[in-house]
């Protein structure tokens, strides 16, 4: 029977007709989905015009019309009929009565009703006074009597939607949040409000209103996908439960699962959260180009103003007259961010001189860059991005994955930027094995998350335990990847370790590294797990544990992860008892891998160049440079200048202040530091008795190219002189060229390493990398009196990680307290 047949059969039949015609349309397998709403709302339309003919006999000046999911013939099986009675005002009481032969039928049959009698004027009043009202007629569908009253309503609502739109679309995105905060957010929870939760039917319901106004656009791929699945399982729980309810609770979700021919509850929750996701990532996106607009309109005026002063200013200068002008022509600012990434009125764009399908790693240093400023990704890069970019080769270049650890490193922002690659299958691409966890549901009262967002929001949770291991770098990355064996069978940790070998060595971390991965992967929950459910006084258990964990450095990065990983659970996984049971087992197998802490490392013999450049220091009595590309093998598209940077020696006779000379110069010239070492290095007996300090540091250019050796020279020259004010550009670029301050990073740490040197006292200074972090280092460590005899720079995605062996004038470790009162004195210079 066709939806014509069914609608006939209802006309003929009156109401009992139109019942049985219902009943068997929604229980018949044959149509499902768009079909079978579609045949609903033609059934229902049908049926209410007979009744609207029948009643309204003689009566004219007035029309039935269909609003909201009814106008947009969304007719789930137990939707509401959303109605309104419109009239032109001049026969009231025949209108009343015709009202009531309309809704009686309606209610007779149990349908649950929502309906208004107005005239356009009320109408257009009501809408301008409740959102809620204006929104349902957007969606305004005529369906018997005066079509001339309908399309007036419909002409002049949408007039007045796009009239008023600067000042209600503002009121929907508040009400759009206020929504979300109440419901949470569909994509992530147990059991679904499907209309109501953020990313659900209503957020469609307003991006179709924002497209309406003709102010901003919703990204268009997938939405139309995602609103009907949604709109799919809305119908088959109104099926199973033959209630009309909107919240997908667990008890229900084998059977809609079995309605919709899929396999499991899993797979349900995994479509239903996919499809929350674009919707709301198309939201977010919205909602910025919303904001964007109404920045640009409100600043109009001022524009106007501008340029008649600016008339005026050129009328009076032909005739003499000259005065100051108000301002000039505005410019659309481009910030540089990265190399081939700048950052334009509140997003982060693509340069005009990037080559995404030249440069493989332009979607990890434009989602770092934007991260670290606390920017979203403009919709635009990121889609060019996904469709020209090259993949990485394998394994990745250093750069990629030193801007992985950024991009992970970076806290809160970090989630808006991933989110932005994962709608564009970025992440995928990068990372294959991620395509398993994706939106995969996690049926454990504890968990809030899906378990890729509980793997991001673990990064974030770590990020702000970087000050506590010495590599951060590992940490992040552990984060990332400690469920990524969840989806396979048997133990998610035995399965993690393997895929987590797999994708370390693949983006390049050497064997080493790649083994410590796998052991944290492996034994992400053993802390936790002995802590809570083992006797610690036992010392087998304490064995146990250390034996597992294998070195210190590992037990700081599990006990790291261990943390993260429980606050990114939920409130219910992590408290205070609990982190002191793991803080006290941490402390007993650290006692038990004790001793194995190695003293400071003998200095390796000078190479030849090395040894050339510290003679023709001492011989010059000046500094000795030079620049060296890197000495891995580089791909097609990176230069000396590229991923790994160039090796920079430098050669200085031994005097006071080199460090924060040379840290201030690179920072002076936008030199990144990825690596730094000093040392004193003894000349060779037949040239002389003196010493020269070595460097050896690797070093990047923030965007553009690299410095000429003879200017860095020359700046290092001055700097040592004192002729050259470092603090002072360092101040005025700031000044003339703000940072901008993307989230709260973790607060700088300095510590002394107990017993990890016989010879110095061994500073460690762990904070967020910044330009001319090392040069205010090394103005704090020359303040205090102290000579730096050697030290180990690193920095690992947006994290530095230092040691400095430093001595009392005369060669001897500092005492205790000098020790303490110098990281207390050096972290208070980091934190103003």
């Amino acid at each position: 029977m066709t939806g014509t047949d069914v609608g006939t059969e209802a006309e003929d039949s009156g109401p009992s007709g139109y019942a049985a015609a219902r009943l068997r349309l929604l229980t018949e397998g044959a149509r499902s989905g768009p079909p079978r709403r579609a045949a609903l709302a033609e059934l229902t339309d049908d049926w209410l015009a007979g009744l609207f003919t029948a009643a309204a006999a003689g009566l004219t000046g007035a029309s039935l019309v269909a609003v909201g999911g009814y106008g947009r013939g969304e007719l789930s099986p137990r939707s509401d009929l959303d109605l309104v009675l419109l009239h032109d005002g001049s026969d009231p009481g025949a209108v009343a009565a015709l009202a009531d032969r309309l809704w009686y039928p309606v209610w007779d049959l149990g349908l649950a009703l929502d309906h208004s009698v107005r005239t356009p004027a009320e109408a257009r009043k009501t809408a301008g006074e409740d959102l809620k009202v204006q929104l349902g007629l957007l969606d305004a569908r005529h369906l018997a009597g005066d079509l001339g009253l309908t399309a007036g309503l419909r002409t002049a609502v949408l007039a007045d939607w796009r009239n008023q739109a600067p000042k209600r679309l503002p009121e929907l995105q508040e009400l759009c949040a206020e929504r979300a905060d109440r419901q949470g957010e569909l994509q992530y929870l147990l059991e679904p409000d499907l209309k109501e939760a953020r990313g659900g039917l209503r957020d469609a319901t307003a991006l179709r209103a924002v497209a309406a106004s003709w102010l901003a656009d919703a990204p268009r791929e997938g939405l139309a996908d995602a609103r009907r699945r949604l709109l799919d399982v809305r119908d088959a729980l109104h099926l199973a439960t033959g209630r009309a309810t909107d919240r997908l609770a667990l008890q229900e979700q084998d059977q809609v699962a079995a309605e919709l021919g899929l396999l499991d509850a899993d797979t349900l929750l995994r479509q239903v959260y996919e499809a929350a996701r674009v919707i709301a990532y198309a939201s977010d996106v919205t909602w910025r180009e919303v904001g964007r607009v109404l920045r640009s309109r409100a600043v109009r005026p001022r524009l106007r103003k501008l340029a008649r002063e600016r008339s005026d200013f050129l009328r009076r200068a032909v005739a003499g007259e000259g005065r100051a002008l108000g301002g000039g022509t505005p410019v659309t600012e481009r910030s540089p961010l990265a190399e081939g990434v700048v950052e334009q009125d509140g997003e982060v764009v693509l340069a005009r001189a990037a080559r995404p399908e030249r440069d493989p790693v332009l979607p990890l240093r434009a989602a770092a860059a934007a991260a670290q400023a606390g920017l979203p990704l403009s919709l635009h890069a990121v889609r060019r991005m996904a469709a020209i970019a090259r993949p990485l080769p394998t394994p990745w270049p250093a750069e990629a994955r030193e801007q992985l650890v950024t991009l992970l490193g970076s806290g809160r922002p970090t989630v808006e930027v991933w989110e932005a690659l994962e709608a564009e299958g970025l992440i995928s691409r990068l990372l294959p094995d991620w395509e398993r966890v994706r939106c995969r549901p996690q049926r454990n009262a504890v968990h809030i998350w899906t378990v890729d967002r509980h793997l991001i929001e673990t990064a974030v949770r770590a990020s702000a335990l970087t000050r506590h291991v010495s590599r951060p770098d590992l940490l992040l990355v552990a984060a990332l990847l400690h469920d990524i064996g969840k989806g396979w069978p048997g133990d998610h940790s035995v399965a993690g370790e393997i895929i987590a070998k797999d994708v370390a060595a693949r983006i390049g971390f050497d064997r080493a590294d790649v083994a410590v991965l796998s052991t944290l992967v492996r034994h992400h929950l053993l802390l936790i797990e002995t802590a809570t459910r083992r006797d610690l006084d036992d010392p087998a258990t304490v064995r146990s544990v250390a034996e597992a964990v294998g070195t210190q450095s590992t037990l700081e990065l599990l006990h790291a992860l261990t943390e993260a990983d429980a606050l990114a659970t939920g409130p219910a996984a992590w408290s205070s008892w609990r982190g002191s049971l793991v803080a006290d087992l941490v402390r007993r197998v650290a006692a038990v891998l004790a001793g194995d802490t190695p003293d400071e490392p003998e200095p390796a013999a000078p190479s030849a160049e090395q040894e050339r450049l510290a003679i023709e220091a001492f011989r010059t009595g000046g500094p000795v440079l030079a620049l060296r590309a890197q000495t891995e093998p580089a791909t097609e598209d990176e230069t000396s200048g590229g991923p790994l940077g160039v090796e920079l020696l430098i050669a200085v006779p031994d005097q006071p202040a080199v460090l924060p000379a040379v840290a201030g110069v690179l920072a002076v010239h936008r030199l990144t530091v990825r690596t730094a070492e000093l040392r004193a290095l003894r000349l060779p007996d037949d040239v002389d008795d003196g010493a020269v300090l070595l460097l050896n540091w690797r070093v990047a250019a923030e965007y553009g190219s690299l410095p000429q050796a003879a200017r860095l020279r020359a700046d290092l020259v001055r700097a040592l002189d004192g002729s050259l004010d470092i603090a002072g550009r360092l101040a005025e670029r700031d000044a003339a060229y703000p940072r901008r301050r993307g989230r709260l990073a973790p607060p700088p740490r300095v510590t002394v390493a107990p017993a990890a040197s016989h010879h110095a006292t061994v500073i460690e200074v762990r904070a967020q990398d910044a330009p001319g972090l090392l040069h205010r280092i090394g103005m704090a460590l020359e303040k205090a009196g102290v000579r730096v005899r050697s030290m180990h720079v690193s920095t690992l995605g947006s994290n530095a990680v230092d040691a400095f062996y430093v001595t009392t004038g005369a060669g001897a470790q500092l005492p205790g307290e000098d020790a303490s009162s110098l990281a207390r004195v050096l972290e208070e210079t980091l934190r103003g």
